[in-house]
């Protein structure tokens, strides 16, 4: 049978509503909190048959999961066979148990995602992410790459010389890693006389961090890379709660929908639903997970869904690249940005060896936004100009610039049990 991410659209959303309502009796069935939340608003789950009719259900939010995390468990604890946890992003960390079916399921995400991407049998993938600490990704990315027929290598984060060796050691055709890691690669690189031009690898997989605008084109992150070392990028969008991927086929026209495995909605500032093509919060109901399934999780994240077949043949909906965290936007001097903005502009700064951002609330109640930046070497100019004129260039306002140490600022991105680096802190009173 075809692959339902090739069918027409509107058989794609049959082949969804069907889903949903199996979902929705499985939640009526096994999940305390649903069936409380069903009571509670008076919610007959058979009414619940197209996607329309979502609309009817609240939403989950993540604090209802920190409050009532045990409530979500569908399934007896004892087929629970690997617990994780979130990153806690948007707070404290959620915990998640996966039994076979869902280690099965996210197996079967991870495969459509690097097929997607152009993976096959006979590539050879270097996960430079870690398997540990409670962390779902780097086993989500290993499940798949077995179930593809591709081969793995587990190097984990960081550590540029161990990365470098294993590229000569085993020739990978394809990273996989949070893409500002490559820049400082390719330092390390060019600091030890690697020829990483002529290396094996063809393909980097991004995770993490945006790699393109919202036309698509490259931000300055991708065209950093691709200005040093002709690859190509592939950019994704996943995350713990939702145990799926969004990945970008070789067109790199948004994150490809996997229909069998998620219900995305795009809802404004009222929490409706916007039309096709306008930016608004990503909302997400998984199916076929059997340990924690979510009914219309808020995840919090910006983007716009896209209708229109992609090149590639797929007629699945996709997500534009994402801008930001809803609750993280910032009102500066009277312009409205997200993060990633202002993280693209260090990023695509050459002589910023590490940043992290912090918002505050001034005296008069409005958002205050400070960058501290180590530099590398000892540039010979006056950085917080020139920075404060990348910003003005790139987005209009400047924040305030403070220059310290590469230790001052890796021990701000890398607070007690943080597992990924921290470079936004909000510090806002909400």
């Amino acid at each position: 049978m075809q692959d339902i991410e090739y069918r027409p659209a509107e058989e794609i959303k049959a082949f969804q509503e069907e889903l949903l309502r199996q979902n929705i009796a499985y939640l009526a069935q096994n999940s305390p909190y649903y069936k409380r939340l069903f009571k509670a608003y008076d919610i007959d789950p058979h009414r619940i048959c197209h996607l329309e009719d979502l609309e009817l259900i609240p939403f989950t939010e993540k604090k209802d999961l920190q409050l009532f995390n045990e409530d979500f468990r569908c399934c007896p604890k004892d087929k629970i066979i690997d617990y994780i946890t979130t990153s806690g992003t948007l707070g404290d960390p959620v915990t998640f148990g996966c039994t076979e079916k869902d280690l099965q399921r996210l197996a079967y995400n991870e495969k459509k995602s690097f097929a997607c991407a152009g993976l096959r049998p006979g590539n050879i993938m270097q996960l430079m992410t870690t398997m540990d600490k409670r962390f779902m990704a780097g086993l989500a990315y290993f499940l798949g790459i077995r179930e593809l027929g591709a081969s793995i290598i587990r190097v984990g984060n960081g550590i540029p010389e161990l990365q470098w060796d294993t590229i000569r050691r085993l020739k990978p055709d394809t990273l996989m890693c949070v893409p500002s890691f490559i820049l400082h690669l390719l330092d390390y690189a060019e600091a030890h006389g690697i020829d990483y031009r002529a290396s094996s690898v063809k393909r980097i997989i991004g995770i993490g961090e945006g790699l393109r605008e919202q036309d698509f084109s490259l931000n300055l992150l991708g065209r950093r890379i691709r200005e040093r070392w002709d690859v190509e990028l592939f950019a994704t969008y996943s995350s713990t709660e939702m145990g799926a991927t969004f990945s970008e086929c070789p067109h790199g026209l948004g994150g490809h929908v996997h229909p069998e495995l998620i219900i995305v909605e795009i809802i404004g500032e009222d929490g409706l639903p916007v039309p096709d093509g306008e930016t608004g919060e990503i909302v997400v109901t998984t199916l076929g997970v059997e340990a924690m399934p979510l009914l219309r999780f808020r995840t919090g994240d910006v983007a716009a869904k896209i209708t229109e077949p992609c090149p590639c043949g797929r007629h699945a909906y996709r997500l534009t690249p994402i801008i930001g965290r809803k609750h993280n936007m910032i009102k500066l001097k009277g312009t409205t940005l997200y993060p990633p903005a202002i993280n693209d502009v260090l990023e695509g700064t050459p002589y910023v060896a590490a940043y992290v951002v912090t918002a505050s609330t001034g005296d008069a109640g409005t958002d205050e936004v400070s960058v501290k930046v180590a530099c590398k070497g000892n540039p010979d100019f006056d950085v917080v100009k020139d920075l404060k004129d990348r910003f003005r260039a790139r987005i209009r306002v400047a924040p305030q610039i403070e220059l310290a140490s590469a230790e001052e600022v890796r021990q701000a991105n890398f607070p007690g049990t943080a597992r990924k680096p921290v470079k936004f802190i909000d510090l806002r009173k909400k």
